[in-house]
């Protein structure tokens, strides 16, 4: 069993998870986190339940893999949902046991290997057109808005059947849904805002099931829409909610780790240089996802109790995952915080999860980081970024709001 911990100082090192402050260096507060922790778990009774966090990697991947482990608590069944919530509902996120296995069986088919190696040529196209658009706007331009946002948002739009004239409004609603999954703020003006991009995409999208079956167009929309698994299809909401999954999952992982690790190459010029001379280093997506983490946070609520290294989480705890922190775990990944292409092991992070919901776009999330940071290496071996942007206030889907780069060749 794990042991309690002084309440006051285990209060204040979880609160400090969630501070503002620490969203551009988290790190610290991980490692504040796992002193006070016995075998990767830190326990705080809050009365009526038991609040877990987990910075092992042991005891995440373990909490993962359960099939105990509950995502989304209290979602499937719920009845009296803001809209924003009424929209995330059907998503295979916030489904477990066979309600999820239907959902991600119904995706999975038409999301295979071979689509994802398609797009291929698109990505290397896309960045070449993105990257000759920075470097027309002169030293200090935004490779947020320039390069991290469009690219990923148009390679999923593209798989999807989307019109690109809708990738503003797409990457605004992408950022509504991250908000919502990621943010620790819960504003009013923050759900206002969510639920009414909520109600926009329900409007967008309404009827497209139908209209998809009558009327098949190229892409995963139309085969999402198709495909069937023992007479079983999407409904209308399940297309409408995994499509929005897609198109945020595959936006928001890659746009904040563009960012993101180009900032952490920035402070380890001796990873740039080992980059710079060899650019399509088979480790380079896998070091650069267990270092930067674009989800840093994950949530799983305990139906039973497991036991993981010797101790037993309880039924009914809920468990916060810290995959920033886990991802640096020094029992797993010596020297954690240095990026190393050669790091044997550096496929055993967990930014993409694991187990029933490990991320269905991982493939394609890593053939984009190869490509971007391969051609930024080869076509900008000095490029210089600015030392400390501005970060985007969510700490869960972590990620600079902003990141000016000088393209230096």
């Amino acid at each position: 069993m794990t042991q309690p911990t002084p309440p006051h100082a285990a209060q204040d090192a979880a609160a400090a998870l969630w501070h503002p402050d620490n969203i551009p260096n988290p790190y610290p507060a991980y490692e504040r986190v796992r002193a006070l922790s016995q075998g990767g778990v830190l326990r705080l009774d809050h009365g009526t339940w038991v609040g877990l966090y987990l910075t092992g990697h042991a005891v995440n991947s373990a909490v993962l893999r359960f099939p105990g482990a509950i995502s989304g608590g209290g979602m499937e069944g719920a009845v009296a949902l803001s809209d924003g919530l009424r929209l995330l509902q059907p998503m295979m996120i916030f489904r477990n046991g066979a309600a999820h296995a239907r959902l991600r069986g119904l995706v999975s088919a038409a999301f295979t290997p071979r689509v994802i190696e398609e797009q291929r040529e698109l990505v290397r196209a896309l960045i070449a057109e993105l990257l000759t658009g920075l470097r027309a706007q002169g030293p200090g331009a935004d490779l947020v808005a320039g390069l991290a946002n469009p690219l990923p948002a148009r390679v999923i739009m593209g798989m999807l059947g989307l019109s690109g004239e809708d990738e503003a409004r797409f990457v605004r609603w992408s950022a509504s849904v991250a908000d919502l999954l990621g943010s620790a703020s819960q504003s009013p003006e923050l759900m206002a805002r969510i639920d009414a991009d909520a109600r926009e995409m329900r409007a967008y999208f309404r009827d497209l099931a139908g209209e998809l079956r009558a009327r098949p167009r190229p892409g995963l929309l139309s085969a999402m829409a198709a495909v069937e698994d023992g007479g079983e299809r999407l409904s209308g909401d399940e297309l409408l909610a995994n499509a929005v999954l897609l198109l945020t999952a595959g936006h928001e992982t890659t746009s904040n780790l563009i960012p993101g690790g180009l900032l952490e190459l920035s402070r380890q010029p001796d990873a740039w240089a080992a980059l710079v001379a060899q650019p399509r280093h088979a480790g380079v997506a896998d070091e650069l996802l267990r270092v930067v983490s674009p989800v840093q946070v994950d949530g799983r609520a305990l139906s039973a109790p497991l036991t993981v290294a010797g101790q037993t989480l309880p039924a009914g705890a809920f468990t916060q995952l810290l995959l920033g922190a886990a991802n640096r775990d020094p029992e797993v990944f010596p020297e954690p915080d240095r990026l190393d292409w050669d790091r044997p092991n550096s496929a055993r992070h967990l930014a993409f999860a694991a187990g029933p919901h490990y991320c269905l776009g991982a493939s394609l999330a890593r053939l984009e980081i190869a490509e971007v940071f391969a051609a930024l290496a080869e076509q900008f071996p000095h490029l210089r970024v600015e030392p400390a942007p501005p970060f985007k206030p969510n700490p869960g889907l972590r990620g600079p709001a902003r990141l000016r780069v000088w393209l230096e060749g």
